[in-house]
């Protein structure tokens, strides 16, 4: 029988969050006869990641070294049966001060306050203590209206409430922004065409910038309690080479980076802030081929002196990799000063739910590597390129694991599931199995796979389907009815398990659209009218429905978890594929009534546009799989 808690004797600075998270737990937070106290005691001499459990006469004792480890406890507990609290003895602690996470909020999905709010508790109750949103351009500025214009931005009062809210929880909420690249959403618009090196870089050694980025970085950090604040600086492509070379003239490109990093630090200082970069332009700057990840890389001792010691560098890795891997680069950080904080990945981006099993492997190794090097500092990030297709929500399971890593689990994926079914209310394994939408049968090593050929097969074209040759004696409509059949067994209508009716439904249309192409061409070639009629008449109809499905589910899971905005991206994209597909059924049924005399995208033999892939299928953008074409 599941155990049920009450709250016995509760610090203040706890009884917002406890609150907070009973919501999603009402069962088990109740005042009944059977319900067993819950007593917290605050212990100074503990560290921030300590909590210990011990059963007593009274109820549960639970000592913690800060609210994070408090609310870790809770989550933990709630994993225990009622016969099983009566002699209980858990003491965790984690070497790690700061177990963060970084949430994408700029690539069309805006976490709606509720939806960031009810992340944020789940992943307190995992041991999370800090938060990142990443914020191009989608925060307010006061006085600059195109300043993530139509982009769904946090306004001031959503962060302060946001960061109140992260606070009651034990989570410090760190401003996370960009103030050199990545900056093409705000230089897209003619106000701000004088703040350009490039379209997505701003212009380094121009003063108007800097007054630009001081009152991006108050808009940014004003609303929150956090003295800390990263400021971006990665993937700078192009740094110099643009309006900055018309202006200033030719300058080594590490240059710029320490003159700018020393002008936006300075602002930091003036706003009582400590920033944090990515690190990869330096490493990029100092490699002959560009690469984040050479080992031959060299940077002159001079700049290296000149980096600013007081400008923390993360260090961000996302693949699969080994330990020996993160511990290398971890060292090469260490050549420039300091202890980078380590950022490593669970793969969400360019994915419809995140892939799980490859994640599992990645977050190992990267912790590991930490725990090795004795870093303090680990963040997983969530990225949502290619526009956030992907449920935010998939990636819980692996929070959950990295958190079994950072507080040291004998076994980690066995108290993964056991805690993850705790703190979410759904079992975990259904949530793994939904990741085998960019499972392709024949790849054996699925774990190591970073492929989204599921986001792929359903965006691609009908008639001139890219991905097709590779995929040609592949059984994919096997392989996503059964996916389909599993998963619709798992969701149900109630909490977090309905959020898989998302990768369900994408698996019951792929079961229909993966193999259309190859289905067409076999009976198109073979002059079978009756096989064409049976797709026209049954399978094309049965598949515009279920896409149809697909299309007003998710809308209706975007309204509910991100802002309005950027869901048009999306649509547009459900929409030029219900639009072909109506295009594939006219052309059958001219066809089929002798109007016209042939399908010429039917005639046309497929090639593999990837033979290097001999093993996997390339991860490919949205723009690649739409069309042929490179008129997009």
């Amino acid at each position: 029988m599941k155990s049920v808690f009450s709250q016995g004797v509760v610090p203040e600075e706890l009884q917002a969050g406890l609150a907070a998270v009973a919501v999603d737990h009402k069962k088990r937070f109740a005042n009944s006869a059977k319900a067993v106290k819950l007593n917290f005691t605050a212990d100074a001499t503990m560290g921030e990641g300590t909590y210990s459990c011990r059963s007593s006469s009274s109820g549960v004792e639970v000592r913690y070294g800060s609210r994070a480890a408090a609310f870790r406890a809770v989550g933990t507990l709630l994993a225990f049966k009622a016969e099983e609290l009566a002699e209980l003895n858990i003491n965790e602690t984690s070497p790690f001060p700061m177990r963060g996470v970084m949430i994408d909020c700029s690539r069309n999905g805006v976490l709606r306050p509720e939806a960031a709010a009810h992340f944020m508790r789940r992943i307190a109750l995992m041991g999370v203590n800090m938060v990142m949103l990443y914020t191009e351009d989608t925060y307010e500025i006061p006085g600059e209206p195109l300043f993530g214009y139509l982009r769904g931005g946090y306004t001031q009062e959503e962060m302060r409430h946001l960061d109140d809210y992260a606070d009651a929880l034990g989570i410090e909420l760190i401003p996370c922004i960009q103030t050199l690249g990545h900056m093409e959403q705000v230089l897209q618009w003619d106000p701000y065409f004088h703040l350009r090196d490039t379209p997505n870089v701003l212009l380094a050694d121009s003063e108007p910038t800097y007054d630009f980025i001081r009152k991006m970085i108050r808009a940014a950090s004003g609303s929150l309690r956090s003295k800390r604040i990263h400021i971006g600086m990665d993937e700078a492509h192009g740094l110099g080479t643009g309006n900055y070379r018309t202006k200033f003239g030719e300058r080594p490109p590490f240059e710029i980076m320490n003159s700018h990093l020393k002008r936006v630090r300075d602002i930091c200082r003036e706003e009582g802030l400590r920033p944090m970069i990515w690190s990869d332009m330096y490493f990029r700057l100092g490699s002959k081929s560009h690469s984040y990840y050479d080992h031959e890389w060299s940077i002159p001792d001079h700049i290296i002196d000149e980096i600013p010691k007081d400008v923390q560098l993360v260090y961000w890795d996302y693949g699969c990799r080994t330990a020996e891997h993160f511990e290398t680069f971890i060292n090469f950080h260490r050549k420039l000063g300091s202890d980078p904080v380590m950022a490593g990945g669970i793969w969400t981006w360019m994915h419809l739910w995140t892939v799980l099993p490859g994640s599992f492997k990645a977050v190992e190794s990267c912790v590991t590597a930490c725990r090795r090097q004795g870093l303090q500092e680990v963040i997983m990030t969530l990225w949502g390129d290619q526009g956030m297709e992907v449920d935010i929500f998939s990636a819980l399971p692996g929070i959950q694991y990295f958190c079994e890593l950072a507080f040291g689990a004998t076994d980690p994926m066995a108290a993964a599931k056991r805690n993850f079914a705790a703190v979410c209310g759904v079992a975990f394994d259904p949530w793994v199995r939904a990741s085998d939408i960019d499972l392709i049968p024949y790849v054996k090593d699925h774990d190591h796979s970073s492929t989204n050929v599921g986001r792929s097969l359903l965006w691609q074209d009908p008639l001139l389907p890219v991905l097709d040759p590779m995929l040609r004696k592949t059984d994919l409509h096997t392989h996503y009815k059964r996916l389909a059949v599993d998963l619709f067994c798992a969701e149900s209508s109630e909490g977090l398990a309905r959020r898989l009716s998302y990768p369900a439904q994408v698996a019951q249309v792929l079961a229909l659209k993966a193999n259309l192409r190859r289905d067409l061409e076999v009976a198109y070639r073979a002059n079978n009218m009756i096989g064409l009629r049976q797709i026209v008449d049954k399978v094309l109809p049965q598949l515009r429905q279920e896409f149809d499905s697909l299309w007003k589910f998710h809308r209706a899971m975007w309204m509910e978890t991100y802002k309005p905005f950027g869901w048009e991206v999306i649509e547009c994209r459900y929409g030029g594929v219900r639009a072909r597909l109506a295009t594939v059924s006219y052309l059958l049924r001219q066809y089929l009534a002798g109007k016209i005399e042939s399908i010429p995208e039917l005639e046309v033999d497929l090639h593999n546009s990837w033979p290097e892939f001999t093993k996997d299928v390339p991860p490919l953008d949205y723009i690649r799989v739409k069309t042929p074409s490179c008129i997009k």
